[in-house]
């Protein structure tokens, strides 16, 4: 049996968007899987996968905000 090991760019990518879901959900008062369907629907989703990594250096605050304004430009109304 192999072990697969990801790399550490991998890691932190997966962290980060675990933890940035969370944060998104947390700040516009949904669970975490109301946050994933709503971003996944309103290209938030792609947004932070594309980007993570100038948004992982941000402030919390202001990622959320930025996904936040993707969204609603794809239609999201929260």
């Amino acid at each position: 049996m192999g072990t697969n090991i990801l790399d550490n760019e991998t890691k932190n990518k997966i962290g980060f968007v675990t933890f940035i879901i969370e944060e998104f959900a947390t700040s516009y008062k949904m669970n975490r899987q109301e946050a994933y369907r709503y971003l996944k629907t309103y290209g938030g989703i792609d947004y932070i996968f594309e980007c993570w990594w100038a948004l992982h250096i941000d402030n919390p605050f202001w990622a959320v905000r930025d996904i936040y304004k993707v969204c609603r430009n794809n239609g999201g109304y929260r």
